[in-house]
């Protein structure tokens, strides 16, 4: 029996944006899809009214050919793969278990800042608003009609002959008291692989969600199909019409043109640092660019300690330290984002609310970070590495001297030799990686409770220069 789902025509056709009143439904939108899509996974009934009304609603707005409601488990992951590596999207490497390489359009390698945005009644309520007219460098605001705009030439029939996977996650430790619930909608079986890593999802979501409220998050590559032109590496982008966009009045994420990790995981940066800091701000607690890590001492006191710095100052690799003092201990809650809040005790409690390391694989070494490369040896998406001819990876800074007669592919999926004047890796190239292999990972790290913080290290790096130290050492 073909089982669809029936759809309900809301009056608006941008359920994320616009109040019902505010457009009126195209007749091409009307007439089309109007049998609902093909569910191939799932069942639209049993979701919960809220979900079910967020799924219909952007099925008429997106016009999908079919369905899948994903449930997490180990054979739905296994399908996704193979349906992934039959599309060339990926490839196996066989020098690890479960281990793949994904190479992209090289106009979609990284987070687009320039497109990415912050919708607000007010501005000043995004960014600073200087009488002088000058451009704030703490964000990019857009005005709800600008916003408006965007989507009615984006997201119209945009998933029309691609499946929308409907991803229910968790933010934290299903059921913890400071997780928080996301349902992202997306056409990019990639993105659905990535965040079973990066996330908990699936099936104890729905169940843990009930009738209570979420984040809505909607994520289209923007390459309806047929194509009308085609791709590049397999890889399906519309990166001149790419925009990321967050409504925090609304705790809805809305993402378009990109199938890079950072804008189309809409779980990490969007939801877990950008629209959490505006709950937390109004339920009480704090949403950090932080890692969580525990250290014991040699007289076996363990304290748990936070640390701010900005990207690419250091934070994996302190997160996952290998400490050269003996009797020293350090053992990885998280590596990028801390959500803590004060118990009922007084106690600054964190958890780390995500499910994976989402790291930069240049400057990663046995040297430089044992405890990382022994975590990416299984079960990790790797995107934008080099490939070495025997069926690992390679990238700049990893410091393995290859066997006789292998050979390097770049990111590019060309020949690569060092002589070559350029990397054989993409700067920002990347590793997916569950959290729960690294070697150092803390007995505490799924807390519901979070753990004890102690101590808050602050840190970043200077644009260019060193600090000088000033006067004299006198002994």
């Amino acid at each position: 029996m073909d089982s669809r789902l029936s759809v309900v025509f809301f009056r608006s056709v941008y359920p994320l944006a616009l109040s019902p009143d505010s457009v009126a439904m195209p007749p091409q939108v009307q007439s089309q899809n109007q049998r609902g899509p093909r569910v191939l996974q799932g069942d639209i009934s049993a979701l919960s009214p809220a979900v079910r009304e967020f799924v219909e609603a952007n099925v008429t707005l997106c016009q999908p050919e079919s369905l899948h409601i994903c449930d997490g488990s180990d054979e739905e992951n296994l399908t996704i793969l193979t349906q992934l590596q039959e599309q060339g999207m990926i490839k196996k490497l066989a020098k690890y278990e479960n281990c793949w390489l994904a190479r992209t359009d090289p106009r979609d390698v990284a987070r687009v800042e320039s497109k990415t945005v912050i919708v607000t009644q007010n501005q000043r309520d995004t960014v600073p608003t200087p009488t002088d007219g000058g451009v704030s460098q703490l964000g990019r605001w857009m005005s709800q009609e600008e916003f408006d705009k965007a989507m009615s030439e984006r997201f119209p029939g945009c998933m029309k002959g691609r499946t929308m996977y409907v991803i229910p996650y968790s933010m934290g430790p299903v059921g913890s008291p400071l997780s928080k619930i996301g349902v992202e909608l997306t056409d990019s079986p990639y993105v659905v692989a990535s965040m079973r890593v990066m996330t908990r999802m699936g099936k104890a979501v729905l169940t843990a969600l009930g009738s209570g409220d979420f984040v809505r998050c909607l994520h289209s590559v923007g390459c309806p199909l047929p194509l009308k032109k085609p791709l590049v590496n397999n890889w399906p982008c519309n990166p001149e019409q790419t925009l990321v966009a967050h409504i925090p009045d609304r705790r809805q994420i809305i993402s378009f043109g990109s199938g890079y990790g950072g804008n189309s995981l809409l779980g990490k940066k969007c939801f877990a640092l950008r629209i959490a800091s505006r709950i937390a701000k109004e339920e009480g607690w704090l949403a950090e660019h932080m890692l969580i890590l525990g250290i014991t001492n040699p007289a076996g006191q363990k304290k748990y300690m936070a640390a701010a710095f900005p990207s690419a100052c250091g934070k994996t690799n302190l997160a996952m330290l290998c400490p050269t003092l003996p009797g020293w201990k350090v053992e990885c809650v998280g590596d990028d984002i801390a959500w803590m809040k004060f118990d009922s005790q007084g106690n600054l409690r964190a958890i780390n609310p995500e499910n994976g390391f989402f790291g930069v694989a240049p400057g990663t070494s046995a040297k430089t970070n044992p405890n990382a490369m022994a975590t990416i040896v299984k079960n990790t998406v790797f995107t934008n590495v080099a490939e070495t001819s025997d069926g690992g990876v390679y990238w700049e800074g990893m410091d393995q001297t290859l066997p006789e007669g292998v050979t390097i592919t770049s990111w590019k999926n060309k020949p690569w030799t060092p002589e070559d004047g350029e990397p054989c890796a993409h700067p920002n190239s990347r590793f997916c990686t569950p959290a729960g292999q690294c070697p150092i990972i803390d007995p505490q790290w799924e807390s519901p409770e979070g753990v004890p913080i102690e101590a808050i290290i602050f840190g970043g790096r200077r644009p260019e220069g060193e600090q000088q130290l000033n006067g004299k050492l006198e002994s």
